[in-house]
């Protein structure tokens, strides 16, 4: 028997718990690759689990058109449970709503089913009490849970616990996360923050997190679809309508695409657009949306030569990317948000295209661009106007050559094999359980 087969016959179901679309996250998007890789492998059900539109509309977290928001492919059902109970409950409802649903799936899907979280806060709390009940009913729930931890869960809970002397919470967050089957961290800088926050932890209680996190916790990349992608390069006709359809030409802007937010250094790329040789000769657009959109749209408007677009969908993302001068992410660590991988650099290296891209080794994102790109220090405006004037320098032979660098080393993400990862290390385990 192979091993796919042997996936086949252990795994026959998925669920991923995230705040799924139209959520402009990078976890969003890895959830609905880990979903259609699900169904490409053949697993019989396959369910993204999220909250409903009026929750998140009403969050204040950034949100694409829903126009603008590509269909799942048949067979993946999203699910939006409602909140349970009324005015008197204060808070939980959404959690009871999710985790009771969980817990139908768990009764109605036949053989084994995988129950992927991502965020542990509070998506890994809403899973365990889910398992859990079945575990107090006296029933079995045929399933393997994965948790996976991003930096906030780490940055801003646990970080937020141990600075407000709250290590109550910490430890709720920790336990959370080992009681899961498989944990798995986003990069290995994500890891190793975990087990620095659970050795903190570890020395004001006289716990032991540290040493579990660091024998338990995996590494699973988020998961792209590289197909999408590396189809760009016999698209031209299509990218050339895409850019045409934005009032671009290809190789005549620099693009940022990501959250418009304090920690992604927008404001540092507008500040070095001012000196850069590259202006006047080329646009800058920035993609995207979210807390410092007002202000950027302000300083963009003064400086009349970029543009703001809110509304970019993920059918134009990709050409967008592909078509670009340079991509810039001037990423730098903030209290509130570290960047712990860079899906949207592993993105725009996939997209292939000429255009190099410019960013910071400010956590994970190393991982994600594997040093195939043009560095500056974080928060170096200096450093970032520097490279802008690289790249204005480079001949198209050496644009190409590190593009094609960065592909090859972005390769590594394809949801396909990062969920075969997943699901193999399920197989093991149920082998060495046996």
């Amino acid at each position: 028997m192979t091993s796919h087969d042997q996936r086949q016959q252990r795994i026959r179901n998925a669920v991923f718990l995230v705040r799924a679309d139209p959520i402009i996250c990078g976890h969003s998007t890895e959830a609905r690759n880990l979903a259609e890789a699900a169904l490409a492998m053949g697993l019989e059900q396959v369910h993204i689990v999220s909250y409903p539109y009026e929750t998140l509309e009403s969050s204040g977290l950034p949100l694409k058109a829903r126009a603008t928001v590509t269909p799942y492919s048949d067979g993946i059902v999203v699910d939006r449970p409602e909140p349970l109970g009324d005015y008197k409950v204060l808070d939980g409802r959404l959690g009871l709503g999710i985790s009771g649903h969980l817990a139908d799936l768990l009764h109605r899907l036949p053989g084994r089913t995988m129950m992927m979280d991502l965020y542990l806060v509070p998506h890994g709390l809403m899973v365990m009490q889910a398992v859990n009940s079945f575990r107090m009913s006296g029933k079995s729930a045929s399933v393997f849970t994965v948790g996976e931890a991003v930096g906030s869960d780490i940055t801003n809970v646990v970080g937020n616990a141990l600075a407000e002397g709250r290590l109550g919470a910490a430890q709720v967050l920790l336990s959370n996360y080992l009681e899961h089957d498989l944990p798995v961290a986003v990069s290995q800088f994500t890891k190793d923050l975990i087990v620095d926050a659970g050795r903190r932890v570890d020395a004001q209680l006289g716990s032991d997190f540290g040493s579990r996190l660091e024998r338990r916790v995996g590494i699973s990349y988020p998961a792209i679809d590289t197909a999408a992608y590396l189809a760009l390069d016999e698209q031209t006709e299509a990218v050339e309508t895409i850019l045409s359809s934005r009032q671009l030409k290809k190789d005549g802007y620099v693009m940022f695409l990501s959250r418009i937010a304090a920690a992604k250094g927008v404001d540092d790329l507008l500040d070095a657009w001012k000196r850069c040789k590259l202006r006047g000769s080329k646009e800058l657009i920035i993609c995207g949306n979210g807390p410092a959109l007002p202000e950027i749209q302000e300083q963009a408007a003064a400086l009349g030569d970029v543009r703001v677009m809110t509304d970019v969908s993920d059918d134009e993302k990709g050409a967008l990317m592909h078509g670009c001068f340079a991509w810039c992410l001037p990423s730098k660590p903030r209290t509130e948000f570290v960047e712990t991988f860079g899906i949207a650099v592993a993105e725009k290296l996939l997209s292939g295209g000429l255009g190099p891209v410019i960013t910071t080794r400010t956590g994970g994102i190393p991982e994600a661009s594997g040093g195939y790109c043009l560095e500056h220090e974080a928060g170096d405006v200096e450093g970032l106007v520097r490279c802008l004037d690289r790249a204005a320098a480079m001949t198209d032979a050496e644009r190409a050559a590190l593009s094609k660098a960065g592909r090859n080393h972005a390769l590594q993400f394809d949801r396909a094999a990062i969920l075969s990862s997943l699901l193999s290390r399920a197989v093991r385990r149920e082998v060495v359980a046996a």
